[in-house]
């Protein structure tokens, strides 16, 4: 086994609570039919067996649109779910302690907000870098403060790896992102609570794509 490819484009990171009675599976389905090139599983408050079999769930709702799924934080429970990888926070498990439980065929990811944080983070072992918040948000409490487009643009500078924004991010901001050296975009609110996920995906494709001429 290889490490997955993957393309940051257009980056759902799911929300339980927002995704309703739908679903987190049909949600990511959906935003996959849309256009979605990546998914992330996070929900803090399901417990462990409940967060594995969520993840399995999500991983057989992806398998026909061969999207890699991510899970946050958990890598027990990637490990568990045969997730293609995990995406860190600065709090949690440090990227070559993470790298080596997972192993090198995964992917992982590690969020970054600001130029302090970026110089006692180790790039070595990581795939893709998380810039943000963007905007304020309310799905994640402890996300950070705003770093807003010129904060993005100051971090994605110093990193050579492939970096994806997040943080509040809406459909009209994609736009100025891909513009700021954003590879894509990451969203929760945009798809997981909008009435029509698979159109929300693809509106939010679009705006992508012509930003990028």
């Amino acid at each position: 086994m290889t490490r997955p490819a993957f393309d940051l484009s257009l980056y759902l990171v799911t929300d339980t609570a927002l995704c309703g009675a739908r679903g987190v599976a049909e949600t990511a389905a959906a935003a996959a039919r849309g256009g979605a090139t990546l998914v992330q599983l996070r929900d803090p408050l399901a417990k462990t067996r409940e967060l594995v079999e969520l993840a399995r769930a999500l991983k057989a709702a992806l398998e026909p649109f061969r999207l890699p799924l991510i899970v946050n934080d958990r890598i027990d429970v990637a490990l568990a779910s045969g997730a293609e990888g995990v995406h860190i926070g600065q709090k949690d498990m440090a990227p070559a302690d993470a790298r080596a439980l997972l192993g090198a065929d995964a992917v992982l990811g590690l969020s970054v907000g600001s130029l302090e944080e970026l110089a006692v983070s180790d790039l070595a072992p990581v795939d893709y870098v998380g810039i943000g918040p963007y905007r304020g948000t309310a799905t994640k409490q402890d996300a950070g403060e705003a770093i807003g487009l010129f904060g993005f643009r100051t971090v994605r500078e110093k990193i050579d790896l492939p970096a994806v924004a997040i943080g509040g991010i809406k459909a009209e901001h994609a736009g100025e992102l891909i513009a700021g050296g954003a590879d894509g975009v990451a969203v929760v609110s945009a798809i997981c609570a909008a009435p029509d996920p698979e159109a929300a995906a693809r509106d939010l494709m679009a705006r992508i794509n012509a930003a990028r001429g």
